[in-house]
């Protein structure tokens, strides 16, 4: 889970705060140098990380925090603002231009994910209506032509290459070529190296010049902390760069790239790649990754997730069968293929309040959506909209054709049984109580239900 080391340890320090009633400046200073050194151990920057503590401590001496009702949630208050501001205060927005193609220059060192993430770039711009083409610049590493034409196969979004020529004459032919064929967004995916050298920084120059791109984005392995922090100064000094994407930031436990970037070359943190899938790119949000890193989850970002994911027809069309006690089997299955098309369920439940931290421990068996599916799967379509129907013989059938036990099939039929309880109990809430429910915030009415049997697997 993405900070989970550093997480801990400022939990560790605030729960020692928070047992006690009034705060001294002594208890300040302590705390503040068990942060200090949770960062260090984070692989954050040491000037960052002193200076972050020193501004923390300043704040939190001061009169309004001591003499406060609850100082221990002051001090906590504090630290996820200047958490907040280290990583750039507010989310970076990706450059437009109003001549387009808007051009954006991907770079970084080999093995940080460049050319996938180039793909989950135009897939994300293609979601929000626009017309992205990805260039393959990169004409040395074997196959990587290849790599990103199946990438942008599957991301739903063209691909200009010219073979082995010239990345700089590529690079001007598919700014052409997106011009005249309506093309907004020019993604160009540049040559990388195993190290920084003067080669590399001289073809990236040259591009530059050539096209001169409205974004320059330096793309970076979240989980390689303070190295990643030099290239992005090294890039930086010779390129320019406008902003970063970090990769891989879902397996980085400690978190010294997130939050030392900002800090150290003034660039911000525009995008953060949070699993393999192409749909797995995110907008970086420093107030919500600061939430994350303090234990207060991200609902924001679940909510989005859900909107994205879920249809809308079918939320209201599942809502309208829960309030007339219609929902059937089928309904389920397609419940479930919503909640897998929303990623990792411990990622989803890591971004609400309190529940990281309990499931850090907990081993959750992401294949029970497969076995549920499974079952339904080997049911016939009048099983699926009458499961009353399912007899004994009906259940060894259903378990023989899934490859499961009868008692696997039962606790399924509990599970939806006890799911219809339920909602027979809302409708007859009555009217003014189910008007509340409208209340909800957009997105999180269309969550889909938890997978059956929690964290046990079949």
């Amino acid at each position: 889970m993405a900070f989970e080391g550093l997480s801990d340890k400022l939990s560790a320090a605030f729960k020692r705060l928070r047992s006690k009633g009034k705060l001294s400046e002594s208890d300040v200073k302590e705390a503040m140098r068990e942060v200090r050194l949770a960062l260090l151990e984070a692989d954050v920057n040491y000037k960052v990380a002193k200076d972050f503590t020193k501004t923390v401590t300043e704040r939190a001496v001061g009169a309004q925090v001591m003499e406060s009702l609850t100082p221990a949630q002051m001090v906590i208050k504090i630290v996820n603002e200047e958490l907040t501001a280290l990583m750039g205060g507010e989310a970076s927005r990706l450059a437009t231009t109003n001549h387009p193609p808007c051009i954006v220059m991907m770079c970084g060192l080999q093995g940080a994910g460049k050319t996938t993430h180039t793909g989950k770039l135009g897939r994300m711009l293609k979601s929000q209506g626009h017309r992205p083409l990805l260039a393959a610049c990169d004409v040395y590493r074997p196959a990587a032509i290849q790599q990103l034409q199946v990438v942008g196969e599957k991301a739903g979004v063209p691909v200009f290459e010219m073979g082995t020529a010239d990345p700089v004459e590529i690079a001007k032919k598919a700014v052409a070529h997106a011009r005249d064929h309506g093309n907004d967004y020019v993604l160009l995916d540049t040559a990388g190296r195993l190290h920084i050298d003067e080669q590399l920084m001289d073809e990236l120059k040259n591009i530059k010049q050539a096209v001169s791109p409205q974004e320059i984005l330096l793309v970076v392995d979240a989980m390689t902390g303070q190295d990643a922090v030099n290239a992005a100064s090294a890039f930086d000094e010779a390129l320019g760069i406008t902003g970063v994407m970090l990769t891989k930031l879902d397996g980085d436990t400690r978190g010294g790239a997130a939050l030392s970037i900002r800090a150290v070359t003034g660039k911000p943190i525009k995008f953060a790649g949070v699993g393999e899938k192409l749909d797995e790119l995110e907008v970086f949000h420093p107030e919500r990754m600061a939430s994350r890193i303090l234990g207060m989850g991200d609902v924001l970002s679940l909510i989005e997730k859900a909107e994205q994911q879920i249809d809308r027809r079918q939320a209201e069309e599942l809502a309208r069968k829960m309030q007339e006690n219609k929902f059937d089997l089928n309904d389920m299955l397609e419940q479930f293929a919503q909640i897998k098309k929303m990623g990792s369920l411990k990622s989803m439940l890591g971004m609400l309040p309190g529940i990281g931290k309990q499931l850090q421990d907990v081993d959750i068996d992401e294949r029970q959506f497969d076995r549920v599916e499974a079952i339904i799967l080997s049911m016939t379509p009048a099983e699926r909209e009458k499961p009353d129907i399912i007899n004994p013989s009906r259940k060894r059938r259903i378990a023989a054709g899934c490859g499961m036990k009868v008692e696997d099939v039962n606790r399924l039929l509990k599970q939806y049984d006890a799911m219809r309880q339920m909602m027979k109990q809302m409708k007859g809430m009555g009217k003014k109580k189910m008007r509340g429910l409208s209340k909800i915030p957009p997105g999180m009415a269309k969550m889909p239900p938890m997978p059956p049997g929690g964290g046990r697997r079949f």
